[in-house]
């Protein structure tokens, strides 16, 4: 250990002193992670530099000394690229493994190992989630049913008799607005959450003609608020029938209130002359609803501004603003058939 700090105390180059201090806190029982994470480099290149040093003491350590190679020949990094399409999902440590083991090659920085995934097409993404559950011969089936009933109605909607209208319900959190900004490197950007907890719950129906968004604050989403936000859609539709589409899961959806209040409205009408009409999406899917894509969108709009925002108020204010005053226009939107506003 002695030899070790005085190799580091003794040489100026940055690139040996890093090599010798990785090593030292091996020794001084720091995991590999740990050491990654303090110098900023890879682990392939902690256990080689640990092994030169086992093997040819601190010699091992200097610049010049002759260990594992650092490049990979041009049929070697072919090879690599091609192993790098094997999957879809990555971790750092599968592609140092890679090549110090089957083409003897450690890369001392990071990012020669970010380059091969680059120039594999592999970039560092947030994961997604997937619902195991969904079916997606049900889905298709859905989204066929669902065009052929707007394509039943086109002349309906375009001429303004019929509104369809996409419903679901969103949740936002103080906590929603933690998000990312340019600061300075070696200073932590604090945003002033008191609960990441404290939440609203919106109820929402994007209008599939015209891209606008109608929006109702609520306590919590259960039957009596389902049933509320439909009467708001009614009073906002004088003129309008409504075919309306519900998000894919809640059991509120289809509960006994619901299903009253509908028959009530509907009471003695045709289906075809049905004041609303509610449609459930195939379970397990929220790809579905195109109003999905505007949640994501308006939270991380606000997101933009964590750093003025004193308090959750102030996030529900910006957040209402923004849904209130953008017409949306994804291509999602037309994911069930492109319809325009015509007067027949």
């Amino acid at each position: 250990m002695a030899e070790l700090q005085e190799f580091i105390d003794d040489r100026p180059d940055a690139r040996e002193v890093r090599k010798a201090l990785a090593v030292k806190l091996v020794y001084q029982g720091y995991k590999y992670e740990e050491i990654q994470t303090i110098l900023d480099v890879s682990l392939g290149s902690i256990t080689s530099w640990k092994q030169a040093y086992e093997e040819d003491g601190i010699s091992g350590l200097r610049l010049n000394h002759k260990g594992k190679k650092s490049y990979l020949t041009a049929q070697q990094r072919e090879e690599v690229l091609s192993w790098l399409q094997t999957k879809e999902c990555w971790e750092l440590g599968e592609l140092e493994y890679k090549l110090a083991f089957e083409y003897d090659v450690t890369y001392e920085s990071k990012r020669s190992y970010y380059d091969l995934f680059d120039a594999a097409g592999i970039s560092w993404k947030k994961t997604t989630s997937l619902n195991p559950k969904a079916d997606e011969d049900a889905v298709a089936a859905k989204k066929k049913e669902i065009e052929t009933l707007l394509a039943r109605h086109r002349q309906e909607i375009e001429e303004g008799k019929l509104r369809v209208l996409l419903l679901d319900e969103c949740h936002l959190m103080w906590g929603d607005l933690s998000g990312y900004v340019w600061g300075k490197t070696d200073q932590e950007i604090a945003v002033r959450v008191v609960n990441i907890r404290d939440k609203q719950t919106y109820y929402g129906a994007v209008d599939y003609l015209e891209g606008s968004l109608l929006l109702k604050a609520y306590n919590a989403g259960n039957s009596e608020n389902t049933i509320d936000y439909l009467r708001y859609l009614l009073d906002q539709s004088p003129q309008s029938k409504i075919t309306s589409f519900f998000g894919d899961g809640a059991s509120y959806h289809r509960s006994h209130l619901v299903q009253n209040f509908l028959g009530e409205v509907n009471q003695d009408l045709s289906q075809e002359e049905w004041k609303i009409h509610c449609v459930r999406f195939a379970p397990n899917c929220p790809s579905q609803n195109p109003i999905e894509d505007i949640w994501l969108q308006a939270k991380t709009w606000v997101r933009r501004f964590c750093a003025l925002i004193p308090s959750f108020s102030h996030l529900k204010w910006m957040f209402e603003w923004f849904i209130r005053h953008t017409t949306f226009d994804f291509a999602t939107l037309q994911m069930y058939g492109a319809f325009s506003e015509i007067k027949y």
